[in-house]
């Protein structure tokens, strides 16, 4: 009898060529940013595609239309993280839609930085964050394991969190931010020892990546963040798409309950 465990996701009967070749992956908050840049990149690595928006339905379909465009399939789902329904209902639906899932990313969350929500009062933040990206995550994670660990390949689950749980970050946004994101990784390392060996669960933890918050800071602070960066600049959704794929990947077999800090060093 051999000793090697269930795939969890190491290993598919179709995964000669691209790393991802034959795979089936749920991207939350796919429709823009970091999400969309997982999704294309999986897509690129021969994956076929369930990915989630919110409140952007043109742009997530835009993303499926480039999904397609790689001659893979996609499928787009609403899903609110906010309500347990919505969860349990792409969780189904996507495993429908796709036949499997091999690989569940846990990306979308709560934007309190950007939009009407950077002017909520601050108990207003902190709920929307521990509603939508804690306990968001853990029910997604959940979720993901009720269907995984039905099929006999295992699969993978990848969340995220933020470099600067580790160290900390002065203020009162990042003190929420560093709450609920704090949780997600204490929770995936948890799930990482409940599931393994047939389920491996990865977390992800960006740093500074030049999305829509970034954007919108002016040059001179843009430059001052830039500058406690070890590699010298702002990261990129690409930047942290390929970590994502390495983790989604049979390259990434021997790895779980493990966080990659996607931050160019300012968290080492």
């Amino acid at each position: 009898m051999s000793d090697r465990p269930p795939n969890a996701g190491g290993s598919r009967p179709d995964s000669a060529g691209a790393a991802l070749a034959g795979a089936n992956i749920v991207v939350t908050g796919a429709s823009t940013g970091i999400g969309r840049a997982i999704a294309l990149a999986a897509a690129n690595a021969g994956a076929n595609l369930a990915i989630t928006y919110r409140g952007e339905e043109r742009e997530a379909r835009a993303v499926a239309a480039q999904i397609e465009g790689a001659h893979r399939h996609a499928h787009v789902f609403r899903l609110d993280l906010a309500d347990a329904a919505s969860i349990a209902d792409l969780a189904d639906d996507a495993n429908r839609a796709l036949g499997r899932i091999d690989v569940w990313i846990n990306n979308a969350g709560a934007d309190i930085l950007t939009g009407r929500a950077a002017n909520l009062p601050d108990t207003k933040k902190l709920d929307l964050l521990l509603s939508v990206d804690l306990r968001g995550t853990i029910l997604a994670s959940w979720e993901a394991v009720r269907i995984m660990r039905e099929q006999s390949t295992g699969g993978v689950i990848v969340n995220m969190s933020w470099d600067h749980v580790l160290i900390g970050m002065a203020g009162r946004n990042p003190e929420m931010f560093a709450a609920a994101k704090g949780g997600v990784l204490g929770f995936s390392k948890s799930l990482a020892r409940s599931v393994a060996p047939h389920i491996r669960v990865n977390v992800l933890a960006p740093g500074w990546i030049d999305t829509e918050f970034g954007g919108g800071l002016d040059a001179v602070r843009r430059r001052k963040i830039a500058r406690t960066i070890p590699l010298a600049r702002w990261g990129t959704p690409a930047d942290v798409a390929r970590a994502a794929v390495f983790l989604a990947s049979p390259d990434s077999a021997y790895l779980t309950g493990q966080t990659l800090l996607i931050g160019g060093g300012a968290v080492m």
